[in-house]
């Protein structure tokens, strides 16, 4: 196999070097004697290449001018270096090396055959790194062939699957169990719980009255604090913002050969719907293309989404990861596993339909680099397109609307942990991977993520963009999304107060209070809202007497207030929110929202019911359902048929 012409390389040759601009015009120029290659593509694509600071290499395949394999065949030609295809022809499984596994994929680089003594390397790339790298491992006994980044990422995929997908499961309970929800509930609080519980069956039986008014003493305690805290933040956040505040002019002055390489991870499962809008949004975005790795998080079993992938014909900055089958099937998961073939400084997660604004991106690199060295993670705020489209999506819109305009504002001023969103969080890739990315037995491994962070020292912060979402508007699907929420926020808190003293000492105290009242109680008080609402009801309202006994002065008077001057306080500033963001159609409405935390109660109960269970079941959101959504894809469809 050997080729006369690989000994003929010359190591300090320019030639050889697949960065150069000469070789990769020359590549290109023979693309187009190929007839594979427009002249006007070329020239377009040189013009791109001098704008954004990247290979012209880069921007042919980015811009889906030529294909990956077409590219690294021509740049073999003309290196006079034989072209292998790995998918075709693998590896010898026995020259690969484990420890280097990650070299693999961050430098394009792979061990191929033996051949003659001879270790013939496959490379993207035959870079003075790429040179270096394979000294170091087979001196000079070792050639060249070229095969394409695709090829690369396959084999590492298919050789490395079950190294891979531990990593992904187990990467953060090997590295610090105590955050990791694979367990939802210790041994040392199994014995907590069994002595409270033991505790107050023996205070029920010797002494039951006192017992019960104690309970419910503490219960409408609890549940005024939780409200009160609530009530602070909203009055803190209403006079505030908590963006990351970055300008038009500012993006505009950005210069696109300055950008760093950008991540951008899909993870999806049986989406084949809405693929076509989101491939649409993630070409909209003012990015340099090859600039840009889009990698499309796909179980391995989901056949339909990955044909709907494939058929679409995306350009070359698109990338098709495959999740082996395992336990739990997560959505942290899946992000995991694609997270050992991510190669950009920054990296962000969209949902399957999400439409992100085009600047986002830019808005997240400005952020990062005029902030302190501790901000780690921004998040985009989160809108949606069809609000208005039946009441459960208005009260889902004013839900977001309160969360973005007052209460996260509210944590940011306090500054204290902020639970992160599940889409659009924009990562410094090193320190994601630094914390072991995300837990995959967690069901808002989101959230979590946002407290791990905090532990660790760093920042999170929120940018003045927007990610445009399909609100939930089905019924039976809501309940379920809502329900693995709080079985997600229930999962947290107990994780992270396996150890309460480095908890406490590693947010501080007012982190501490927060981190009670905004993570745990407000799991509980959708459990608690029906019982304290119902006795309060029956004993002013229907003058129930027998119910007095259970609330003992002041405690009568604050289960009324809650159950008054809460809701009204939802009301309000569910109406102020409205306002506030000039959706005065959703102004009346607002009044209905007791009727909505009432469904949280629903869901609340489902939710313990499988942490219980089923505690690291994801039950998955149906997305496509909206009318809007569906409008968009028949619009869609037309103007791929013509």
């Amino acid at each position: 196999m050997r080729n006369s012409a690989l000994a003929q390389i010359d190591p300090q040759s320019s030639r050889s070097n697949d960065s150069s601009s000469a070789l990769q015009l020359a590549v290109a120029e023979h693309l187009v004697q190929l007839g594979c290659l427009s002249v006007l593509d070329l020239a377009e694509a040189t013009r791109q290449s001098a704008e954004w600071g990247h290979g012209l290499s880069h921007v042919l395949i980015a811009g889906g001018h030529v294909r990956r394999i077409q590219y690294y065949q021509a740049l073999a030609d003309v290196s006079g270096v034989p072209f292998v295809n790995l998918l075709e022809l693998p590896s010898d499984p026995s020259v690969v090396e484990a420890a280097d596994r990650f070299d693999y994929t961050e430098r394009n680089v792979t061990p191929w055959r033996m051949n003659g003594g001879r270790m013939l390397v496959a490379t993207t790339s035959i870079t003075d790194e790429v040179r270096a790298w394979a000294w170091s491992r087979y001196g000079d006994a070792y050639d060249f062939v070229i095969t394409s980044p695709y090829d690369i990422l396959w084999q590492t995929q298919t050789l490395f699957r079950d190294h891979d997908s531990h990593k992904a499961r187990e990467g953060l309970y090997e590295w610090k169990p105590q955050h990791s929800a694979k367990f939802t509930v210790t041994k040392a609080q199994k014995v907590t719980m069994l002595v409270c519980v033991v505790g107050l069956v023996l205070a029920l039986v010797i002494a039951p009255l006192p017992t019960a008014i104690a309970l419910m003493s503490a219960a409408t305690a609890l549940y005024t604090l939780t409200f009160v805290f609530k009530f602070i933040l909203t009055w803190v956040g209403a006079s505030r913002r908590a963006d990351i505040a970055i300008s038009d002019e500012a993006v505009a002055s950005l210069v696109d050969r300055d950008l760093p390489v950008y991540t951008v991870l899909v993870p999806m499962y049986r989406e084949a719907r809405v693929l076509p809008l989101l491939a649409q949004a993630l070409k909209g975005l003012d990015y340099p293309a090859s600039k840009l790795e889009v990698k499309l998080v796909l179980e391995e079993d989901d056949d339909e989404t990955i044909s709907a992938a494939k058929e679409l014909d995306l350009p070359g900055n698109f990338e098709i990861i495959r999740v082996p089958p395992s336990q739990p099937k997560t959505k942290p998961k899946a992000c995991n596993y694609a997270l050992q073939f991510c190669r950009g400084e920054y990296l962000t997660i969209y949902d399957a339909e999400d439409q992100p604004e085009p600047d986002q991106l830019k808005k997240a690199v400005l952020a990062f680099q005029t902030a302190e060295d501790s901000l780690v993670c921004v998040q985009a705020r989160l809108n949606y397109f069809n609000r208005g489209e039946n009441w459960l999506t208005k009260m889902f819109t004013l839900e977001y609307s309160q969360w973005f305009d007052f209460l996260l504002p509210g944590l940011d001023a306090l500054n204290v942990p902020i639970p992160l969103g599940g889409t659009s969080n924009h990562f410094k890739l090193a320190a994601l991977r630094q914390v072991n990315g995300w837990d995959p037995y967690n069901v808002t491994e989101d959230a979590d993520l946002g407290i791990r962070l905090a532990q660790e020292g760093f920042t999170v912060g929120v940018i003045n963009s927007t990610t445009y979402e399909e609100a939930n508007g089905v019924m039976s699907s809501w309940v379920k999304q809502r329900s693995r929420w709080i079985k997600g926020y229930m999962q947290t808190w107990l994780v992270h107060m396996r150890d309460p003293v480095h908890l406490y000492r590693s947010i501080g105290p007012v982190g501490f209070f927060s981190f009670h009242f905004f993570i745990g109680a407000p799991a509980f008080t959708v459990l608690l809202n029906p019982i304290l609402w119902a006795i309060t009801l029956l004993m002013y309202g229907a003058k129930l007497e027998p119910f007095g006994w259970l609330f003992v002065e002041p405690f009568g008077t604050l289960a009324l207030f809650n159950l008054v001057v809460g809701n009204l306080f939802l009301v309000y500033f569910g109406v102020v929110a409205a306002l506030k963001r000039r959706y005065y159609d959703l102004v009346v409405v607002g009044l209905t929202l007791p009727f909505y935390w009432v469904l949280h109660s629903v869901a609340g109960y489902k939710a313990l019911k499988q942490l219980i269970t089923n505690p690291h079941y994801w039950e998955k959101t149906e997305h496509g359902t909206s009318s809007f959504t569906q409008a968009k894809l028949d619009d869609a469809q037309k103007k791929r048929a013509t």
